[in-house]
């Protein structure tokens, strides 16, 4: 279910993020183009990821190539990147501190 996989990815990253697909764009150096962003978080579309777009779009969500490789569906690649965390940096805060 590669499309899905890869529509999750954007649209938690972008939020995780807190940044539009404009912003996203213009992390990757506008080589990914916004309504592209915007189209992969709300309906995936994998039939259109290349191996070259694989790598701009990691870029453009700030996560390695092989996150977006492998909810694309496309194969593997040696990524310096791979051991980078990309979870959320929230804190929960309780009561009143």
């Amino acid at each position: 279910m590669p499309d899905k996989d890869l529509q999750d990815l954007v649209r938690r990253r972008l939020q995780e993020l807190g940044i539009t697909a404009q912003e996203a764009s213009q992390r990757s150096g506008w080589t990914v183009p916004p309504e592209t962003i915007e189209r992969l978080a709300q309906s995936g579309g994998k039939g259109f990821i290349s191996e070259p777009f694989a790598s701009r779009l990691a870029t453009a969500i700030d996560v390695p190539e092989n996150r977006v490789r492998r909810a694309s569906g496309l194969p593997l690649v040696r990524d310096e990147r791979e051991t980078i965390r990309t979870g959320p940096h929230l804190r929960l805060l309780r009561g009143n501190g």
